[in-house]
């Protein structure tokens, strides 16, 4: 006969390991997609991890993410196809093959070659595919792992190629001079979604300069400025000095208000007379200065004192001041064209009054803003020529002042440049700021806090610089982004209308180019003037660009000869490798017979994971009724950490409305950091990382998924903590684990296989009929949750019903159904129901807990001869029967849980074992219906709590009284402000206002005016204890427990512990659980009157035939203590 496994003990990562080998043995996630073929595809990207570093937790959290819906889906019916992918270019990659080489991006080209280098890079781009596949198995992650697409192939990359190419068609790319977030640590420039990854600004402390720029008097407009006696001087603030020896210009506001300041230069004591806005003055002049009324105080000042005194002499607007020149602040260089119109007072849009001095420094080479003001007035920024007459900015792309800097020239502009060691004590903001005091520049020197951006692959600061870069004209398509932002389902919502969609409102034009050699090189090719231009789309299309220039005399052979276009075989795409070693040595014919080079610029390796829908299928290539016909897209689902939202999540969403007037997905989770159990970034600097693969080894991938996603709401922040995954285990699969070993205990002694036919659900107990409404409303809410991308309520759903209602109350109440009677009908029915709810449970629960659930289903169905699948990840996810759900049974029953769970709670606080029987409970009714509702389980929460009567009260007694006070963590994120107010108004209910509340479950309150209206939810309900009675209130219902006790009470409690203790030593014995025994009890004047006045209840409690009361020890016997008793028992056969 068929039985069901029973077990030892449960040991989950054993489980998931015999489980992920018989998945691997029989194929079971190919067949999970065999098996659907004909169905409709639920499409799903896989955002590419980069295989060159390690994985960590927080990946484990990710790929759990992406398996749920995935197998969510896969039950509801859908083809879930899931190809793996491979991020293999870009910064990660080349920054750490450098570190191993032991080189820098300026050693490439020199030391190495470019063709050794991206050899280094492939090679070690796939070093950790093993470590990935083997996490992606331990975790439970079904993912096709045996035709990824990786991105450094020729076929995704000549996709890439394509995509690009049809931009190009739609004049959407373009090639600018301008200046951009720059890497010096990197050597690259970045676009400003990379400068906007979370991290990326970071607040660090800086040595700021106010600086005194003189302005050449025979320009000033201003008779006040003009009369003035001595030097006339702007002065200007900046948290980077170093872009100062590149200053060109000033910038005021046009409209703003001036004013001419005398006072004393806080270092050397020299007069001054400065320009300031008006109303920054007392910002500026704060501290050790003081305003005077005339200049005779002004002239009483000697350098030393305490204060020192300044004086305002005239007032003007900004647009008075434009046109004034100034001398150079420090005259190293001089811009190499229009330097004559250097050194100037211009006005600005931008300029404000918040902050400075309301006078900006412009420096045009090293900023936007500056660039563009400058630009208004053929102010040039500071270029001069290099020994190859190039122009070049006076920092270059390492981040070091060039020669022209004299004193400066070599110095890197930013500490963080140099190597750990190497940094000089004094920093080039430092140098400067002391050059400026000792030639009386300075105004004030001061550190000062701010927000500074820091390259989110090398932790260092980025400069922004002038460099000439291709960019895609995304702003051109910002509307139609954001209107297609808005058919998005994101969760949580907030991410695509907030971080997203303020992305989106604010887009600058994409900076496509990088300076670098390991990445997709960008396919044009232009002549030495640029005027000729050809963006390939395709290998065929190179291959017949190159067969012209060969024919044209420009090259002397084909490079990519050996390539057959047409043919799309993997050994035909190996014979050619588009990446720039190889591209930049082809030369093109332009239509007027010019030669052209390629552009020697490598593109962001945002844009080669952006194009992976349509990639990783060498789409139009072939597959192209994937994408045409929406057979792989858009995707259903996808789903990465928050840092990609303006990465991966906007790439995607770029490419897909510039190409193709589609969104890339139609559901997206922008999943939370996995922070450490403080709430700290997890680092191996700190030592707080948790290992993945020790994690998963310990206590296995089933409860390590199922508390990360039922702990926190994915797109939360998690606090990893081991302890909360032994809790789970404990709770959760415990519990699970043991209502199965229950049943297949009890199953395998009666012979249930299934093998009877269902009896019908009115036939069946109520308790039987009530679990399976429960299971069935579980179903629709569950199947709710994850259709919702709700994992973690789903999870919540699923833990409650097994540890509450199957466990905690069905088991518990149905005990004695499975191991006492006969093989009957009420029997039959109790096995049926738990198989029922224990097989569903393993459906639910699949897509979180692949592992223990798969063997639950199949322990259980294997049993028997039911039709099953092979596994659960091949079956089906339950759907809830509406004439098996009872709402009325349900609320009863939850009555019944309620008010079981006070007045244990009472006994708890009292210290009142269960054991012992009590006389009444008395529960106040709102009504008749009320009181139908109870007396319908009246019987059955007597028994639970063992006390003798339940008796009602009149709720509107003036016996009970109850409390009310504001649920602070309830209302805090609803009302936030008035939410003081809310709680004062709670806090003058009346009796009446708690009844009207705790009846309608809402109330209606007037704050400020306006009506507002709380639930129960909001406030926390109690009652005060009345005099012999405990009180206790929950969810609109109190019970009031008598907790006076009689002399058969107290016997009846004494027998209730001696057959708890006779149960536990029937169980060391070894007997079977329908042995009959003899019991011999040592005698004790209390034990001995409750064994006399409950002896049937006893005998039959442990299957006892005889009772006998001892005068001494028995033989064999087992010591039994409880309160203030002590006594011996024996038992035997």
């Amino acid at each position: 006969m068929k039985k069901y496994p029973e077990y030892k003990g449960l040991n989950l990562p054993n489980v998931a390991a015999e489980v992920l080998a018989d998945w691997q043995e029989n194929n079971i996630f190919e067949k999970s997609i065999e098996s659907r073929e004909g169905s409709k595809p639920f499409v799903f990207f896989e955002g590419p991890p980069s295989a060159n570093g390690m994985p960590g937790i927080h990946h484990v959290m990710a790929r759990s993410i992406k398996d749920i819906f995935c197998r969510y889906q896969t039950l509801k019916g859908f083809q879930v196809k899931r190809k793996a992918g491979w991020d293999t270019h870009g910064l990660p990659v080349e920054l750490g093959v450098e570190k191993e080489l032991g080189i820098s991006k300026e050693d490439i080209g020199t030391k190495i070659s470019v063709d050794e280098y991206n050899k280094a890079c492939r090679e070690t781009v796939m070093r950790y595919t093993d470590v990935w596949n083997k996490l992606t198995e331990k975790m439970g992650y079904w993912v096709d792992m045996e035709d990824p697409y990786i991105t450094y192939e020729s076929k995704y990359m000549e996709s890439v190629w394509y995509l690009l190419a049809e931009l190009y068609k739609k004049d959407l790319i373009y090639k600018g001079y301008t200046i951009q977030p720059y890497s010096p640590a990197a050597g690259t420039g970045l676009s400003s979604h990379e400068l906007n990854q979370p991290g990326c600004y970071k607040d660090v402390k800086d040595t700021s300069a106010v600086a005194l720029f003189k302005a050449n008097k025979e320009t000033l407009k201003v008779e006040a400025l003009k009369a003035v006696e001595g030097d006339v001087q702007f002065i200007a603030w900046t948290t980077t000095p170093w872009t100062l020896p590149s200053n060109t210009a000033l910038c005021v506001g046009a409209k703003i208000d001036y004013v001419l300041v005398k006072t004393f230069n806080q270092y050397s004591g020299t007069p001054m007379n400065i320009v300031l806005a008006k109303n920054l003055v007392a910002k500026q002049l704060s501290g050790k200065y003081t305003a005077v009324e005339n200049t005779e105080e002004l002239n009483s000042y000697e350098f030393g004192a305490k204060k020192i005194p300044f004086f305002v002499v005239a007032e003007f607007k900004g647009a008075d001041l434009v046109g004034t020149r100034y001398e150079q602040l420090l005259p190293y260089a001089t811009p190499y064209e229009n330097a004559e119109n250097a050194f100037q007072v211009i006005s600005g849009d931008f300029v404000t009054t918040e902050d400075g001095t309301g006078i900006v420094h412009c420096a045009p080479t090293f900023g936007a803003d500056d660039a563009l003001v400058a630009k208004n007035f053929d102010v040039p920024g500071l270029l001069v020529l290099d020994k190859d007459g190039n122009p070049r900015p006076l920092v270059d792309l390492q981040g070091k002042f060039v020669p022209e800097m004299g004193d400066l020239a070599g110095m890197y502009v930013k500490n963080e440049y140099y190597a750990e060691g190497e940094a000089p004590e004094r920093s080039a903001d430092v140098a400067i700021s002391i050059k400026l005091k000792e030639e009386d520049k300075a105004f004030k020197v001061e550190k000062y806090e701010h927000s500074y951006p820091h390259c989110w692959r090398t932790d260092k600061p980025v400069l922004y610089y002038p460099l000439d870069s291709w960019f895609i004209k995304s702003t051109a398509m910002k509307d139609r982004m954001i209107e297609l932002n808005k058919t998005i389902n994101w969760k949580p919502e907030s991410t695509g209308t907030g971080r997203f969609g303020n992305w989106l409102e604010n887009l600058n034009d994409w900076n496509l180019s990088r300076s670098r050699y390991w990445g997709i090189p960008i396919p044009i090719w232009s002549t030495e003037e640029g005027d000729e231009r050809i963006c390939i789309g395709s290998t065929e299309e190179l291959y017949n660009e190159c067969e012209k220039s060969v024919a044209a005399g420009i090259m002397a052979k084909n490079p990519i000869t050996d390539f057959e276009p047409g043919n799309m075989s993997k050994e035909n795409y190996d014979k050619i490798d588009l990446h720039k070693n190889y591209m930049d040595e082809i030369v093109l014919i332009s239509p007027n017979g010019k030669a052209m080079n390629r552009e020697s610029d490598l593109i962001d390796v945002w844009f080669d994971s952006g194009s992976m829908p349509y990639a990783q299928w060498h789409y139009p290539f072939e597959n192209k009724e994937l994408i045409d016909g929406q057979e792989s897209y858009p995707a259903d689902f996808i789903a990465e950490g928050v840092d990609q939202t303006r990465g991966w999540f906007f790439t995607l969403h770029a490419i897909a409305t510039m190409c193709f007037d589609s969104v890339a997905y139609k559901n997206v989770i922008s999943n939370g950091l996995v922070l450490d159990k403080k709430g700290q970034k997890m680092s191996k600097r700190l030592g707080n990382a948790a290992d993945p693969f020790e994690t998963l080894d310990k206590y296995g991938a089933d409860a390590t998924r199922w508390y990360m996603i039922t702990n926190a709401q994915p797109w939360d922040n998690l606090k990893f903590d081991l302890d909360g995954i032994t809790e789970v285990q404990r709770k959760f699969f415990g519990t699970l684990y043991n209502t199965y070993s229950f049943f297949s205990l009890y199953a395998n002694i009666d012979g249930f296989t299934y093998a009877e036919a269902d009896i019908a659900i009115e036939d069946r107990p109520e308790i039987d009929r009530w679990i399976l409404s429960e299971l069935n409303t579980l179903m629709n809410s569950v199947d709710k949750a994850y259709s919702e991308y709700e994992p973690t309520r789903a999870g919540r759903l699923l833990q409650e019903f097994v540890t509450e209602n199957l466990s905690n109350w069905y088991v518990r109440l149905c005990r004695r159904r499975f191991w006492k009677g006969e093989y009957a009908q009420d029997k039959i029915s109790a096995y049926q129901t738990l198989f029922t709810c224990l097989v569903n449970i393993a459906k639910m629960a699949s897509p979180i807990a692949p592992f223990f659930t798969d063997r639950l289903y199949k322990d259980l169905m294997n049993a028997t001869d039911l039709p099953k699948e092979e596994s659960v990840h091949l079956s089906l996810f339950p759907q809830g029967d509406e004439h098996i759900i009872d709402g009325d049974l349900e609320t009863r029953m939850q009555m019944a849980q309620n008010i079981t769970s006070m007045v244990l709670s009472l006994r708890k606080k009292e210290k009142l074992r269960v054991r012992q029987p009590l006389q009444k409970v008395m529960i106040p009714a709102s009504g008749e219906k009320m009181k139908a509702q109870i007396n319908a389980i009246k019987d059955l929460v007597l028994s639970e709590v063992n006390v003798k009567e339940l008796d009602f009260m009149e709720e509107d007694s003036n016996i009970l009284v109850k409390e009310i006070k504001a649920n602070f963590k309830a209302l805090g994120p609803k009302y936030g402000k008035q939410m003081k107010a809310i709680a004062a108004a709670i806090g003058k209910f009346e009796q009446a206002d708690i009844k009207e509340l705790e009846s309608s479950g809402v109330y209606t309150l007037n704050i400020d005016g306006a009506d507002l209206e709380i639930s129960t939810e909001d406030v926390l309900i109690s009652s005060q204890d009345i005099p012999g009675l405990l009180v206790a209130n929950n969810k609109g219902v109190t019970v009031a427990l008598d907790i006076s006790m009689n002399e058969a009470l107290i016997e009846e409690g004494i027998a209730r512990e001696l057959v708890n203790r006779i149960q536990n030593i029937r169980k060391d014995s070894g007997l079977e659980i329908t042995d009959r025994i003899k019991l011999s009890i040592t005698k004790h004047d209390k034990i001995n009157t409750a064994i006399n006045s409950n002896k049937n209840y006893i005998c039959e409690e442990t299957l006892a035939d005889e009772i006998l009361i001892c005068e001494s020890e028995p033989k064999n016997a087992v010591a039994v203590e409880f309160d203030d008793i002590k006594t011996y028992i024996a038992l035997t056969k």
